[in-house]
């Protein structure tokens, strides 16, 4: 019995490193452009996924623990897709609350899930990624779920060589 289940474990085991690694392989870095970095990966069949990421410069908040924190600006031309930025906050956000992000001194309004959060939709995206390549830094502000306010600051430094690098990679 012990025999049986020991195979049926490694098989399993073989199964499913098989499956995860025919649908997605680990990111490539493509470069290092200041305080960002570009990557690209391919998801599913041949799908290619590039993707452009920072972290704050600071972190402001009364917490005591909390976990890595990301911006990213994503392309996935196999779906028409392009400029989707996200955030992940190293926290979950307070239900049904909203962050503000501040690009110089334009305001972008994020909605919020778990411990991520987005813009409305692809006209947000395009204008923030726009103020993201043009800017000097941006500030996002949220809420935790334990009603910890939170002010994490970015530089943009390299954004535009970053955003070319993803662009170039994924042909758009």
């Amino acid at each position: 019995m012990r025999r049986k289940f020991e195979k049926f474990l490694i098989l399993n085991v073989a199964l499913i490193m098989y499956v995860t690694t025919a649908w997605a392989e680990a990111p490539k870095k493509i470069g290092e452009y200041d305080d960002w970095s570009a990557y690209v990966f391919v998801e599913g069949a041949d799908n290619k996924v590039c993707y452009m990421v920072s972290q704050p410069k600071t972190e402001e908040g009364d917490y005591t623990q909390r976990g890595d924190v990301f911006a990213l600006v994503t392309h996935r031309p196999a779906e028409n897709s392009r400029n989707v930025f996200s955030y992940i906050a190293g926290y979950s956000y307070k239900p049904d609350s909203e962050v503000t992000l501040t690009v110089d001194n334009q305001n972008f309004t994020l909605f919020t899930e778990g411990e991520s959060a987005w813009t409305p939709d692809q006209a947000t995206d395009n204008k923030l990624t726009e103020a993201i390549r043009r800017g000097n830094s941006f500030a996002v502000k949220g809420v935790s779920a334990r009603g910890t306010r939170t002010t994490d600051t970015f530089g943009l430094k390299g954004s535009s060589a970053a955003y070319k690098a993803i662009s170039e990679e994924c042909g758009m």
